[in-house]
């Protein structure tokens, strides 16, 4: 190889010689040059030339010709600058003259464009390496080889785009450390590594002292410099290179130490602020304050930390020019004062002189102070240590009063200062600790240390107000509520009777997180995995030890049937048991079964976040931090009880029991069940006790084992009795159907008459008569078997098989008395919320049947002779599952009312025909404490089946939102916005008022057809665009245009417009759905061509379609996805999904720019829908772009550039990370 690289140069330089002999130009020398190298590229005569340059032949005709040379192609400007680089900056003072020719070189070709007749020259060169991937790797190959930049910056292997980029920012690099060398400025020891161009400035590179006494020479090594700093400024000025850098700062890690600003905070804060109008976002906003700060204040050093923090201070007192979002809602102005009144009384202490924090004068009980929401954040924050009670001390914060009448002083107070637990028990558990962490760490120390009874008060109180409202230290409470807990599960195998002893505790804790705000309040901190991860092993235990007495189960007092039946049903709230089953899933709503229906999804998802090394600043905290034993993954094999009972409930979810079910010992089990949930009475009222007179008797004796004057209920644990209930139940209900039950005996007990029925368990041929003692008695017995009850009745109601039965008041009971009353609200609730249609059950009269075709068909059921109307009717589960929730006692159970009320949803939902205001008209007369609420869910049920209903609401959320349309014109009015979509807190009015939005949050999830509800969404962001680019339009006379809107507040009208529309489209569909919307809805709607097809309103119509459909597309992806990296929780879940789905979506973008597919719509509605698209994807979520093939953003690239949007297409590659890096530059050069 050396003898051919000297047989080369001696061949080059002897044309170049010839040349210069004969006179020729430099131009025509280099050609000569190039002809006598006889090379296939011009990288072997750079070679050649910067090799004699260097500095045997250092002459100013040799600089021209490679001047010419990089001018004309004949070699690769960047090449040539790779190869004189490394010869000549280390002599620059040795050769002042050969460096400035350098620097004139470098200034003119370092972000030249490497192939300005690429196209041609590939086709000249097709069949030789200068194909462009070749060539461009030949390239790539030798500009690394001589600037050793693999070494250099820890690469194995550079591809032709990192190779251009690293060596412009080598060169940038090496220009600024020869500029402070030669002004010995440059800290060596700071540098990171060896640096060949680094001298004494005493020596040349030789190690030889320079000549000082050249004054010429020294005159030109002073301009040298000079120089160098334009070239520099020439260079990252340039466009070219502004870009490799911005490459580098994309998608190469750096250490980032800049601070936060305050108009950052500001803007998190204020963005924050538009949901402090819900009660639970005091809590909210100082979380997502605390994560912001501690995110940045990993980043930095000690120092930052409180610069940081006193940022957060300047951002919360400006919100105090902001008065009009600062006013709490109803519901949070006790609390508001509460905190207001604190700071007053710290004031009022401090003057006093008592500068303790956690104990207030008692003289001080009648201050009082008004708060607003300022003040509810700043003491969030204050409990969280982001900022200190300095707070209490800014103008204007605390506005104290006097009032005569003394205020009751704090029972936590009077707890800190040493008084008895159990004498405050009663007042702590409704009064919230608000003052510090104190309070709670006190009464925990009673939970741990204290006695039995101590013990067991502490545990009430923590689950008591402070666990439901105390908004200041509601985490803290919710953490030690867990820590508690998850002292009493199993760790070892050890015996049953530790949780015996420990029964009353756990029964305390399990129902203090059972209520329906508890549930709430668990989800909003996201603890739902990790508390269904600690009832699992309880039930298992609870659930296989046998009760010890034959009572039924008292929720009021701890039992192993009523901890097992706590936790139990907890675990199916948090598991959302109450949903529909699965043939209803598939059926109704069109979609697969999803994981989340598995009982260990949450087992799941809980030891995905337990694996996770990098937690939430919340997290961290010392009180959040559980046993290490718990952090260990947890699986649904580790509990078999739980798990057999899980698989049995599917079964009975699929298909009927009593064809596939034959295990001896559960059938056996219900069988005994039967028999004591029955009694016999002789027509003489004589008790049969002889078993052998069966046969010959009419009468039958009570089952083996059961006394004569009454049945007790066996001793058999939870588990046993749950497997054997879905038995009971076909049974007792396949014998109602028939006519051998009544519906009194089936539901109450209750009976007139005697009669007898065969058990459709197969194995048991000739059954004694019984009465069925009702389904009552045994959800008093174990009240766990509800959750039994309502998921067998769920799924029978969807197999279609059960005739209905009439209410009327005799057999099952009656709604007729305020069944009108009932179906008038629900008309008045939904014609508030904008729609109008006919909610009426039954609403045929007698003379309209007489004379409607279906009379004969009609009058086969009985009419009310008080109304004339036809008898109200419920399938047969439905009625039987109403009749039940009106004996129990929900008012005392709630436990029962998260379970028995939504699965007489469920049942609502899945009948063929309407029959929620019937069981509203039911419950409304059982409860009437709960009228609201009982409308308000009614009012929900016609949208389970109606489409036309569900398109009424969309559009009175749309009216709602941004006002109506009158004449195709937007009329503005002063009720508008958040406020008047979802409506204020439901005040104790005597009128239901229901703002749409929150129907609709209320109801999405029942819809019939999400892309039903997709596509009249989509229908009505088309509509609100084409209005709005009307009200823009300059199409009108001159003399007409002074009312138009301008296209700032129009901008501003497409993103409201759109932000609701994807709110719209998460809640009711969720990931699905937007799927959907982004693979085939949308597609379809830019592929239909049509009267009405998108494009066909006018320029400034498509336009706005275009925008708008932009818009809602990104901002419904953003929702369902994230904006950023997804966490490694859920990245297989989700982030995957988000991938495929952005990508193909892109690639159909492509696919139509290249011509591969026809459009449909308009081409302006196209091009704005793209360039709005990709814009939003390149400014706010760039993460995406990291995702997609290169190949598709390539193709789109292309397409754009086509279009005349280069800088859309470049932005876009910029950052499609490492992969799109050489696309940029060839794009480029």
């Amino acid at each position: 190889m050396a003898a051919d690289a000297a047989e080369l140069e001696r061949r080059v330089m002897a044309a170049v010689k010839a040349s210069a002999v004969r006179g020729d130009p430099p131009l025509l020398q280099a050609a000569e040059a190039a002809a006598a190298s006889s090379a296939a590229c011009g990288l072997a005569l750079a070679e050649a030339l910067v090799a004699n340059l260097c500095f045997a032949h250092n002459t100013g005709a040799m600089w021209k010709l490679l001047d010419q040379a990089m001018s004309s192609r004949l070699v690769h400007p960047l090449h040539t600058l790779a190869l004189l680089t490394p010869r000549v900056v280390p002599n620059r003072r040795e050769q002042p003259e050969a460096y400035r020719l350098y620097l004139e070189l470098l200034g003119r070709y370092l972000v030249a464009p490497v192939y300005p007749e690429r196209k041609e020259r590939k086709s000249i060169f097709s069949k030789h390496i200068f194909r462009k991937d070749a060539a461009y790797g030949l390239l790539a190959k030798s500009i690394d080889d001589a600037m050793q930049l693999a070494h250099r910056y820890g690469f194995q292997h550079l591809d032709f785009g990192h190779a251009v980029i690293l060596f412009v920012l080598s060169v940038v690099e090496m220009l600024i450390d020869c500029i402070l060398d030669d002004c010995g400025s440059l800290n060596t020891s700071a540098h990171g590594h060896d640096n060949i161009y680094i001298q004494n400035t005493d020596f040349d590179g030789k190690g030889i002292p320079l000549d000082r006494g050249d004054a010429h020479r020294e005159h030109l090594r002073r301009n040298n410099i000079l120089m160098s700093i334009e070239v520099i400024e020439k260079a990252t000025a340039n466009k070219i290179a502004q870009v490799f850098l911005r490459l580098v700062y994309l998608n190469i890690t750096l250490q980032d130490t800049s601070s936060v600003k305050s108009d950052n905070l500001a803007r998190d804060l204020s963005s924050f602020m538009d949901f402090s109008f819900a009660a639970g976002t005091t809590t909210i906003i100082p979380l997502s304050i605390a994560t912001i700060v501690k995110e940045e204040a990993d980043k930095l050093d000690g120092g930052m930390v409180s610069a940081i923090k006193g940022e957060l201070v300047s951002s919360l007192q400006i919100l105090v020019q902001f008065s009009g979002l600062l006013s709490p809602p109803p519901a949070a102005v006790h609390l508001a004062n509460t905190a207001a009144r604190k700071a007053a009384v710290v004031l009022s202490d401090l003057k006093s002189g008592n500068e303790n924090m956690c104990s207030s004068s008692k003289d001080n009980s009648s201050i009082k102070a008004v708060g607003n929401m300022l003040h509810l954040i700043v003491e969030a924050c204050i409990a969280r240590s982001l900022i200190d009670t300095s707070a209490y001390f800014w103008p204007g914060y605390v506005v104290p009063f006097e009032e005569s009448s003394q205020a009751q002083e704090s029972p936590w107070s009077s707890l800190i200062e040493g008084s008895p637990l159990m004498e405050l028990k009663d007042a702590l558990m409704v009064t919230p600790a608000s003052r510090c962490v104190a309070e709670l760490e006190k009464l925990y120390s009673f939970a741990v240390s204290g006695l039995e009874e101590e013990k067991l008060v502490a545990s009430k109180v923590l689950c008591g107000a402070s666990l439901l409202r105390g908004w200041n230290i509601q985490e803290h409470v919710v953490q030690m509520v867990l820590k508690l807990l998850s002292t009493f599960l199993p760790l070892d195998s050890g015996s049953d009777g530790r949780y015996v002893q420990h029964m009353p505790m756990l029964h305390a804790l399990i129902s203090g997180i059972s209520s329906v705000d508890a549930v709430h309040i668990l989800s909003m901190y996201g603890l739902v995995p990790e508390v269904a991860a600690m009832l699992m092993p309880l039930c298992e235990i609870f659930g296989s030890l046998p009760p010890s007495d034959h009572r039924s189960c008292n929720f009021e007092e701890a039992s192993v049937y009523s901890v097992f039946s706590s936790a139990f049903l907890s675990l199916l709230r948090l598991w959302k048991f109450h949903r529909p089953p699965i043939e209803n899933a598939l059926s109704r709503r069109g979609v697969s079964v999803w994981s989340e229906l598995r009982l260990d999804f949450l087992l799941l998802l809980r030891n995905s976040r337990s694996a996770l090394k990098n937690l939430s600043n919340v997290s961290k905290s010392t009180i959040f931090q559980l046993d290490p034993l718990f952090q260990k993954p947890v699986y649904i094999d580790s509990f078999p009880k739980l798990r057999a009972w899980y698989f049995q409930n599917q079964a009975c979810i699929a298909s009927t029991l009593s064809s596939n079910y034959n295990r001896p010992s559960v059938l056996h089990v219900a069988n005994i069940i039967l028999k004591l949930i029955c009694y016999k009475v002789s027509k003489g009222g004589v008790l049969s006790v002889n078993p052998q007179s069966a046969s010959n008797s009419s009468m039958s004796s009570p089952p083996p084992g059961v006394q004569e004057d009454m049945c007790q209920w066996p001793m058999l644990p939870a588990w046993e009795v749950l497997e054997a209930v879905p038995l009971v139940l076909e049974a007792v209900l396949t014998a109602c159907a028939h006519g051998r039950l009544s519906s009194r005996d089936l539901v109450t007990g209750y009976t007139s008459d005697y009669f007898a029925f065969q058990l459709s368990l197969h194995i048991y041929q000739d059954i004694p008569s019984y009465l069925i003692a009702g389904l009552r008695d045994l959800a008093d017995f174990l009240p766990a078997s509800l959750a039994a009850i309502v998921s067998y009745f769920s799924a029978e109601i969807t197999r279609g098989i059960w005739k209905p039965v009439m209410l009327n008041g005799t057999d099952w009971p009656s709604p007729a008395a305020t069944l009108p009353v009932v179906e008038s609200e629900i008309n008045e609730v939904l014609a508030f919320a904008g729609v109008n249609i006919n909610i009426s059950s039954r609403p045929l009269k007698i003379n309209s049947i007489l004379n409607s075709k279906i009379m004969n068909l009609t009058l086969k059921s009985p009419l009310n002779p008080s109304t004339g109307s036809v008898m109200p009717m419920l399938p047969l589960p439905i009625a039987a599952l109403i009749s039940l929730s009106i004996t129990v006692k929900m008012e005392e159970f709630s436990h029962l009312h998260g379970i028995i009320g939504q699965g007489i949803e469920i049942c609502a939902t899945s009948s063929s025909w309407p029959t929620m205001q019937i069981i509203g008209a039911l419950w409304s007369q059982k409860v009437r404490r709960w009228h609201d609420f009982i409308i308000l869910t009614c009012s929900q049920s016609p949208f389970t089946r109606d489409n036309a209903a569900v398109a009424q609401l969309i559009r009175s959320c749309f009216t709602s939102f941004l006002g109506p349309l009158v004449d195709g014109c937007c009329r503005y009015v002063a009720n508008r916005g958040v406020t008047n979509l979802l409506g204020k807190t439901l005040d104790e009015r005597a009128r239901l008022v229901v703002a749409p939005g929150f129907l609709y949050i209320r109801s999405c999830r029942l819809f019939p057809d999400n892309n039903f509800v997709c596509e009249e969404i989509l229908k009505v962001v088309i509509e609100r665009a084409r209005v709005l680019a009307n009200d823009c339009s300059s199409e009108r006379p001159a003399h007409l245009r002074s009312d138009c809107m301008p296209l700032s507040a129009a901008s501003s009208l497409v993103e409201q417009i759109s932000s609701l529309a994807a709110t719209m489209l998460c809640h009711a569909g969720g990931v699905n759905l937007i799927r959907l919307l982004y693979e085939h809805i949308l597609p379809t709607l830019l592929l239909s061509a049509g009267e009405d097809k998108l494009g066909s309103a006018g320029h400034i119509c498509s336009l706005f379609e275009g925008y708008v459909l932009a818009y809602v597309l990104l901002w419904s992806g953003a929702s369902i996805w994230g904006v950023g990296e997804t966490s490694p929780a859920y990245a297989s879940i989700y982030t995957s999904k988000r991938q495929r789905i952005v990508d193909r979506h892109l690639e159909f973008m492509a696919k139509v720019m290249e011509g591969n597919i026809v459009l449909g719509c308009g081409e302006t509605t196209w091009r704005s829908y793209v360039l709005c698209f990709v814009g939003l994807l390149v400014d706010f979520v760039p993460t995406w772009i990291l995702e997609v093939k290169l190949e598709t953003l390539q193709k789109l690239a292309s397409g754009l550039r086509k279009w005349h949007k280069g800088d859309l297409a470049l932005s876009l590659l910029e950052r499609g990370g490492n992969k799109a890096v050489t696309s940029v530059v060839e794009s480029l050069l």
